[in-house]
C-alpha cells in the first residue's frame, strides 16, 4: 500500500501548468510535526479539476490536508548531473480553515 497523509502550510502560491491535455498544479508544503526548527518540505501535485481549484483558492501560507501516493522520479539536468525528487500525487486536498478572524487567501473572512 502506498498512501501518504499530511497536514502543512503552503510555502508559495500554487503553480498551474499543462502536461499534454491534463492540467497539473504544483505546490510545496512545509510540515513541521511539532518541530519549529526543522520542517519537512514536500512537493505536491494535483491533476485535472482539482488542480484548477487549488490554483484558484489556495495561496502561500494556507494550511491544507493532503492524501495521495508517494512518487519518485529521476532525470539528468543540463550539466549531466543526476537529479531526483519525491512528490505526492494528491488524490484529495482539503482546504483547512484559517485561525478565527484572519482573512482567507481568497479574500473571504472565516467566522
Amino acid at each position: 500500500m502506498n498512501t501518504v497523509t499530511l497536514i502543512g502550510g503552503l510555502t508559495r502560491d500554487p503553480e498551474l501548468r499543462k502536461r499534454g491535455e491534463t492540467k497539473v498544479c504544483d505546490m510545496r508544503v512545509a510540515e513541521s510535526n511539532g518541530r519549529k526548527d526543522s520542517p519537512l518540505y514536500i512537493n505536491i501535485s494535483t491533476f485535472g479539476r482539482q488542480a484548477e481549484t487549488c490554483k484558484e483558492f489556495l495561496a502561500k501560507g494556507r494550511q491544507i490536508a493532503v492524501t495521495g501516493q508517494l512518487r519518485f522520479r529521476e532525470w539528468e539536468n543540463d550539466e549531466g548531473q543526476k537529479q531526483s525528487e519525491h512528490t505526492i500525487a494528491a488524490d484529495r486536498v482539503d482546504f483547512l480553515p484559517s485561525p478565527s478572524g484572519k482573512k482567507e487567501s481568497n479574500g473571504s473572512e472565516q467566522a
